[in-house]
């Protein structure tokens, strides 16, 4: 892939932040974009400076909501490297949510060098463990007319930024509130697709569950109300009298979700069973309050691995397990983020590492 590296202005350089970073509020100083038209397909492969677009009034992502992202991350290992973890799998899903939304593919092992290169230029942006450096890229449609129908011209986008823990508590137990009023997916909708309308249809009860004292929101199907499905930002997993990890199995409506994948295949090579079926709630409480449910956690890349204390659902609270992190949900997070960081080896191939030269790893 030819990228065109564009220089910076020294005047408007920001500094590599310092402290907590929290979580997608700060970005580097360099961005990679391309763009798409019919008759030249994706072009103009360019790292330049991180600016905002300038976008006409009608652009029809603004319109019909035609746009996709993705989100993975860049971690520091003990050497000072860089790992990416498990990158093209990421541009697999990207253009897995392209086709649902009848937009251009991006070239996969494209997609990825472009991410490799923007962090290596951007290295230094990249925070110590337990910190990471977030990765998210975008597609929108661009064409300057209203109509419903698929754009003709795209812009595909990258951006990165320095990240902490994703919930305020770091790695500690959060309240989940499960909704039984409203519904994010159906099976043949986009609930599959890593587009912004699903998310979108999360926030008026997500402040409804903030309000009450929860974390996150735990969606049920679309049709029968009935079966669990996914966490706001995260799959849900559960975990039976401490040996079985079991979570709901993927129908169209909820995110193949790349740490749920790892997850699982970790699970399974830990010794757990592991499993995925069609999850009532009901059954699924009950389990809780009989004590066969002994964990519960979500799984994504922000927060790779966060317990789960309670569920509330029709006015009631369920307690899991003794309320703290589950010997399970710490073992599977102590392997995962040891894998991601590089302090042990990686069996699965699910790492790529991007050399930094040891005169500029001042982390290591």
């Amino acid at each position: 892939m030819d990228i065109r590296i564009l220089p910076l202005d020294p005047v408007k350089t920001k500094p590599v932040p310092t402290g907590d970073p929290g979580f997608g509020n700060l970005f580097s100083n360099r961005m990679f974009t391309e763009r798409y038209t019919p008759d030249r397909g994706w072009h103009d492969a360019t790292i330049g400076p991180y600016e905002p677009f300038v976008l006409d009034p009608s652009t029809a992502v603004f319109h019909y909501a035609q746009e996709i992202f993705e989100g993975t991350k860049a971690y520091r290992r003990p050497d000072g490297d860089i790992n990416l973890f498990r990158p093209l799998d990421n541009a697999r899903r990207f253009n897995a949510s392209a086709e649902r939304m009848a937009m251009p593919p991006v070239d996969e092992q494209d997609h990825v060098e472009a991410i490799s290169r923007l962090v290596e230029l951007e290295h230094e942006w990249v925070p110590d463990p337990p910190g990471a450096l977030y990765i998210r890229p975008a597609m929108i449609a661009t064409d300057p007319a209203l109509g419903v129908h698929s754009s003709q011209t795209y812009l595909h986008f990258i951006i990165v930024g320095p990240a902490g823990a994703y919930f305020r508590t770091g790695f500690t137990p959060v309240a989940v509130y499960i909704s039984d009023r409203y519904r994010r997916a159906v099976k043949g909708g986009v609930g599959g697709a890593k587009t912004g309308g699903n998310y979108a249809a999360s926030l008026a009860v997500g402040g409804e569950a903030a309000a009450r004292g929860y974390a996150q929101v735990l969606w049920l199907d679309g049709i029968e109300g009935r079966y669990v499905e996914e966490v706001g930002a995260m799959n849900i997993c559960f975990v039976r009298e401490g040996r079985r990890i079991v979570t709901p199995a993927l129908t169209g409506t909820i995110l193949d979700g790349i740490t749920r994948r790892s997850v699982l295949a970790l699970g399974r090579a830990l010794g757990y069973d592991v499993s995925e079926e069609a999850l009532d709630v009901d059954a699924v409480l009950a389990d809780i309050d009989a004590g066969r449910i002994t964990e519960a956690f979500g799984c994504g890349t922000a927060a790779v691995i966060a317990p789960v204390n309670r569920l509330g659902f029709r006015g009631r609270d369920h307690q899991v397990g003794d309320g703290g992190v589950g010997p399970v949900s710490q073992r599977l997070y102590d392997e995962l983020t040891g894998l991601q960081y590089g302090r042990q080896p990686d069996p699965f191939g699910w790492t790529t590492r991007i050399a930094v030269p040891k005169t500029a790893a001042s982390r290591a």
